[in-house]
């Protein structure tokens, strides 16, 4: 498992052209964090007050012509927290500098294009964080799962996955691309207490224990993805999903680590300061 480090990027990283074995992976693990649970709520909570903060510079130096931005790929199976990373981690940004896109079984428009289309036309701004719940890489996981397109096809989408992602990187993208590692006992307990919770019905359905069942093929589908696609401007980051506050704490400070190391700027503005507090201080 991932060894303990000031830096969360290097910790959760997966290696680059290696087979990966999720099994030996501990979904429960907390690698990076001390303190246990109460620990990382607070300091999820402190992180969620530099990462608005991150946000602004983002945002604001994108008006200015700074072509940089972020986007946050999220994949797991079902329940593994995709839409709770949303909600408790990007929750804490100001939604206007932010664009959300949850994937969803591709419309008779999507499906007359190539499987990038639909991905290119849901890509952040200048100075925007992008945030993919679920993503262009369905289409070499659900679709190799469900057999819905070749292999030799399925086979050739990790490529063009590749220079997608590449192309990105160039054009001022930085990928945050995370799995979300749940173990198969804690899927079902997450399950029944949908089935538990009438106000949790909503998010169920029947076919949610059909794709259950196929649990062993989506994990070869993943690991082949985690090793196929997996760069150096583009890394996989494994992280455990097992704990929801381990989950949030990780991502919120894989999010940090990365917004940091881009240190946006607000930009200095191009009027004279001095002569326009003159002629407001003038007004009656």
């Amino acid at each position: 498992m991932a060894k303990k480090s000031k830096d969360l990027r290097e910790g959760l990283r997966l290696p680059l052209g290696e087979r990966i074995a999720l099994a030996a992976y501990d979904a429960r693990a907390t690698p990076g964090a001390s303190g246990g649970k109460k620990a990382g709520l607070a300091d999820t909570a402190r992180m969620g007050r530099r990462l608005a903060g991150l946000q602004e510079r983002l945002w604001a130096a994108g008006t200015a012509g700074d072509r940089r931005r972020v986007l946050l790929v999220l994949q797991g199976m079902d329940t593994s927290g995709k839409g709770g990373t949303v909600k408790h981690v990007i929750g804490q940004f100001n939604p206007s500098g932010c664009r959300i896109k949850a994937f969803k079984e591709p419309t008779e428009e999507e499906r007359a294009h190539d499987f990038l289309w639909r991905v290119r036309r849901a890509l952040p701004g200048p100075g925007e964080i992008g945030i993919f719940d679920r993503s262009h890489y369905e289409d070499v996981l659900i679709a190799r799962v469900r057999h819905l397109a070749r292999p030799a096809e399925i086979g050739s989408r990790y490529g063009l996955i590749n220079d997608f992602e590449r192309e990105l990187a160039e054009d001022g993208v930085t990928l945050v691309k995370c799995f979300l590692h749940i173990s198969y006992e804690e899927q079902k307990r997450r399950l029944l207490r949908r089935l538990d919770r009438p106000d949790k019905h909503w998010k169920f359905a029947p076919g949610d224990i059909d794709e259950r069942a196929l649990w062993p093929a989506y994990q070869e589908a993943y690991e082949l993805a985690l090793e196929h696609c997996a760069t150096p401007h583009a890394p996989w980051y494994l992280v455990p999903a097992d704990r929801k506050w381990y989950r949030n704490w990780a991502i919120s400070r894989l999010l940090l680590e990365h917004l940091k190391a881009l240190d946006p700027q607000y930009p200095k503005g191009d009027f004279d300061v001095a002569e326009c507090r003159e002629r407001l201080l003038k007004q009656t």
